[in-house]
């Protein structure tokens, strides 16, 4: 029976791990990940950049975009600080309030992404079967009440799991399996009643990532039903074109978050370095890829990037 006085220790303090077997090699490693981070931070700002400064890109699929690269960065960038501090042997320590809230964070951003992900296929499914509502469907407004939604969602979901923390003695090992803080990683340090925090998070899972995951699927019926009856094949593959970056952003998410989820649940004896690949590439990939894949797949974006970065007389000739 959990004891439902909150502990009067909340800066209960918790040791990151770093990548077990090779700490002397740590400070070489922090450098792929600093490149990865780099490329990611630069790649979602340029994106956010473009988006909110050409006018010709103020449309919904370009403002979805712009939602997903903001959720890609706080998703990945509440990680950067508490890795490299255990990379470059600089401290492993984190207090418990902290490792809530970097796990409220990555959470809250990693379902919010999904639910961007939906309302991103939903627009594919409007502009492809209902074209001529495009326009009047998903208007700015919508737009923004549907991003707001998605991420209220999210945190408030995420708010009793993490709440619950307080409550319990962690009185076995406080070392953590990575260089940051997953509820599934902290809960099974409580020596205490952790049945409501397993079962409510696996429903979490299954619900939110179970409706995105299935209303995306949804769309996509939709939309092949749509692009089937085109009677022109370029214009169906002009149509099913305009979907590949969105079906590899999804790609990119959920086939790491399930890994992990497995990894975590039916893998708890694999090898640690196994854990701790996939958290990263769970938490990294996606922040990293999704831009570079929409800069080379979208025209508009490609021509943003060109006239972002290419000297005047470049951009005078390519337009």
């Amino acid at each position: 029976m959990v004891d439902f006085n909150v502990s009067s220790d909340l800066s209960t303090i918790f040791y990151l791990t770093g990548i077990p077997g090779y700490e002397v090699v740590h400070h070489w490693i922090s450098i792929p990940f600093c490149i990865l981070y780099l490329v990611g931070i630069v790649g979602n700002c340029t994106i956010l950049h473009i988006v909110r400064t050409d006018p010709i890109l103020h449309e919904p699929m370009y403002f979805f975009l712009a939602m997903l690269s903001l959720t890609d960065m706080g998703m990945s960038l509440p990680t950067l600080v508490s890795l490299f501090r255990v990379l470059w042997s600089i401290s492993r320590e984190i207090e418990f309030n902290t490792c809530v809230i970097q796990m409220f964070f990555i959470h809250t951003f990693s379902f919010t992404e999904s639910a961007v992900l939906l309302a991103m296929a939903f627009d594919r499914y409007v502009a492809i079967c209902n074209p001529l509502r495009y326009s009047t469907v998903l208007t700015p407004q919508r737009i923004a009440k549907i991003g707001v939604a998605a991420f209220l969602r999210s945190a408030l979901c995420m708010i009793p799991l993490l709440a619950r923390l307080a409550y319990f003695p962690f009185c076995h090992s406080h070392v953590l399996s990575h260089s940051y803080c997953l509820h599934q990683d902290m809960i099974r340090l409580a020596c205490a009643d952790t049945k409501f925090n397993v079962i409510y998070g696996l429903v979490l899972i299954i619900v939110l990532w179970g409706f995105d995951s299935l209303g995306i699927l949804v769309s996509y019926i939709f939309i092949l039903r749509s692009v089937l009856t085109i009677a022109s094949r370029e214009e169906r593959l002009k149509a099913l074109n305009t979907c590949a970056s969105h079906v590899c952003a999804v790609l990119i998410l959920y086939v790491p978050m399930i890994g992990l989820s497995i990894v975590h649940r039916f893998a708890k004896h694999a090898s640690p370095l196994v854990h701790i690949l996939m958290a990263h590439i769970y938490l990294l990939v996606p922040p990293v890829l999704n831009p570079i894949i929409y800069s080379v797949k979208t025209k508009q974006i490609r021509r943003g990037i060109i006239c972002l970065f290419a000297p005047k007389r470049i951009h005078s000739v390519l337009g």
